[in-house]
């Protein structure tokens, strides 16, 4: 497969990246569907399986915007504070279930919703959280000890019930 040359459909993983951040910028796209032929129109061929990659790896999250619909959008940065008042909003409105096993704990979420939530966790830099994994409706993440796992566990129970 070429990638030089400027041969259509031969953008770098960059260049397509970026393409993808002006397509959600001023469109409303809610499926990786959409998004992919949103990039065909635009003489990008790619599969839907890169643009899942390329939506984790931009750290898109989908956002309501009412009657059950959503949209992707850029994942916003925002401050400390920013973050832990907008993870208390998402686990109220998006969190159905934390468990745990030892120091690792399972957030189950709406469909759609755990990079949001997650990415958002990261953003807090807790000591006490080691990292996240997240796919369409659940997290995983790895606490330091299995005592703050279980502390972790109790806040994040008071986040759900605000």
């Amino acid at each position: 497969m070429h990638t030089m040359g400027g041969m259509p459909g031969s953008l770098s993983k960059e260049q397509r990246q970026k393409r993808i951040q002006d397509i959600i910028a001023r469109e409303s796209v809610s499926t990786q569907g959409e998004l992919v032929e949103r990039l065909r129109q635009g003489g990008i061929r790619v599969t839907q399986a890169t643009v899942s990659r390329d939506i984790n790896e931009l750290r898109l999250v989908r956002l309501p915007v009412g009657k059950g619909r959503h949209r992707y959008a850029l994942a916003q940065t925002t401050g400390h504070t920013d973050a832990l008042e907008e993870l208390a909003r998402l686990f109220q409105n998006f969190v159905h279930d934390v468990d745990r096993g030892e120091n690792m704990l399972v957030i189950r979420t709406a469909e759609g919703h755990a990079s949001g939530v997650a990415l958002l966790l990261d953003r807090v830099r807790r000591d006490d959280i080691v990292g996240t994994i997240a796919g369409e409706d659940t997290i995983f993440v790895v606490a330091r000890t299995t005592a703050e796992a279980e502390s972790i566990m109790e806040e994040f129970h008071a986040l759900m019930l605000g």
